[in-house]
């Protein structure tokens, strides 16, 4: 059995404590990934869903309980040994790209690498042995602003792994693709994790939910891990 990746135990995440306004997000969540898995979370908006994620992406500590992330246990570290341990741990692709319009594919693709202090011949070297695989190395030096949606797909999959995280993260990533490239992505996802990564995705598309490679569904609902 493949050891456990991701561990909570009892996590609890309130934003703004002990004020009038004190919303409970997270609600004594136990939760257990193993390396290699490719699991699906999902949940309404306001379920916790996205509070989840951002604990499990180290993103910050839960409020009480235990979040342990690639060996780590998230309370015990200062934020920034945590931002340290995100940038190393994990790779985020989310629903909307988050790229910078502004500046090249290449550019986009080696940012992540800039903050752990790697030198700008590796993170070209990095960066194109992804785009490479990925078959954008063609639109290295154009703008974001001027590539198409199935290219800026696959630049955002290339700086979520250009650090080698052990744990990629993608949040609702098919909502803007059409059904062509909402395959080829689940296709870059199996390969993905044929490759020894960790895949935690948030979807209701059945395209990804009902997919052979995703093991486990886990509902969220009012900040609690939901049973059907």
């Amino acid at each position: 059995m493949a050891a456990s990746l991701i561990e909570l135990e009892k996590v609890c995440k309130t934003y703004n404590q002990d004020r009038p306004n004190q919303v409970r997000a997270l609600v004594d969540i136990d939760l257990s990934i193993a390396a290699n898995a490719m699991v699906c979370l999902q949940g309404a908006s306001g379920s916790g869903k996205s509070t989840l994620l951002s604990v499990i992406g180290c993103v910050f500590p839960p409020t009480s309980g235990r979040a342990t992330i690639a060996g780590k246990a998230l309370s015990r570290m200062p934020d920034r040994f945590l931002t340290i341990h995100r940038l190393n741990t994990i790779g985020f692709i989310f629903q909307h790209f988050n790229l910078l319009p502004g500046l090249t594919v290449l550019e986009n693709i080696t940012l992540p690498l800039m903050p752990l202090g790697v030198g700008p011949g590796e993170r070209r070297e990095r960066a194109g042995r992804l785009m490479a695989m990925l078959s954008i190395g063609h639109r290295a030096n154009f703008p974001v602003s001027q590539i198409s949606g199935g290219e800026l797909q696959r630049v955002a999959i290339a700086r979520a792994l250009v650090n080698d995280p052990p744990i990629i993260l993608a949040d609702e990533p098919t909502a803007h693709l059409d059904h062509a490239l909402s395959l080829a992505f689940m296709e870059i996802m199996v390969d993905l994790q044929q490759a020894g990564k960790t895949i935690i995705l948030t979807s209701h598309d059945q395209l990804i939910t009902r997919h052979p490679a995703v093991e486990r569904i886990i509902g969220i609902e009012d900040g609690k891990i939901h049973v059907p």
